[in-house]
């Protein structure tokens, strides 16, 4: 196995990661130091190691969905001293989580300890769908509902486009639904501060195919097969 795919699917990071982790000589194989990439490992024989700590491919693989409640940061250690979304699932497993949510956006994340499965999921190719229900400060009007729907424009740079839906106005706040399919760093609200309204509430609801469904804040359980399996249909 390449050594890349071996870090990648015992979870250390992307494979494009991983080439970045052994180029800066961070991995040693049987004691030796590796800074170049195409190395093949054997699994069941070779010690790999990144900084010093072993690395070994999970025992078993687990397939998580969290409701993940605002105030939780999506690290494994936060350095603000945050409490992290790690300290609301109870696993011996080293969870990693497939793609992030900011600090105070709350909804549906995905935490599984592999690796192929995550770079599946995760790779822009594949232009999995994430929908979000927005709550926006204002009441939004169909001009800039077709702004968004064509990609807003900041600093010169125009975001991806976004299916945006405005399903209520009431006591002084637009609810809607917006769904994007290549997850920019902070896309939904920036695009919504392009137009000029704060969020109140940001919540993701679905990812692909699987769904928040009544899952409480904080409350997490396995992702059956049926949603697995969509996960990784034609990848």
């Amino acid at each position: 196995m390449r050594l890349n795919k071996f870090l990648s699917n015992s979870g250390i990071a992307s494979r494009r990661k991983c080439d970045d982790i052994i180029k800066e000589g961070r991995v040693f194989v049987n004691g030796k130091q590796v800074d170049e990439l195409g190395v093949q490992v054997n699994p069941k024989k070779d010690k790999v190691t990144i900084d010093g700590k072993r690395v070994n491919l999970p025992s078993s693989f687990v397939y998580i969905k969290l409701n993940k409640p605002k105030g939780y940061a999506c690290t494994a250690s936060d350095e603000k001293g945050r409490k992290t979304i790690y300290e609301l699932i109870d696993s011996d497993e080293r969870l990693f989580s497939i793609g992030r949510l900011d600090y105070d956006t709350e909804g549906l994340i995905i935490l599984t300890n592999d690796g192929e499965f995550a770079n599946k999921v995760a790779h822009p190719r594949y232009h999995t769908e994430k929908e979000y229900r927005v709550t926006a400060e204002g009441e939004i009007k169909e001009s800039e509902l077709a702004v968004m729907r064509k990609g807003v424009v900041i600093d010169g740079e125009r975001l991806p486009s976004a299916r945006v839906e405005k399903l209520s106005f009431e006591n002084g706040f637009t609810k809607l639904s917006v769904v994007i399919d290549e997850g920019q760093n902070r896309q939904v609200r920036r695009m919504f501060e392009a137009i000029g309204h704060q969020i109140k509430l940001l919540k993701r609801v679905r990812i692909g195919a699987v769904r928040l469904g009544g899952l409480s804040r904080g409350q997490y359980k396995d992702l059956t097969e049926e949603e697995l399996n969509s996960l990784v249909k034609d990848r």
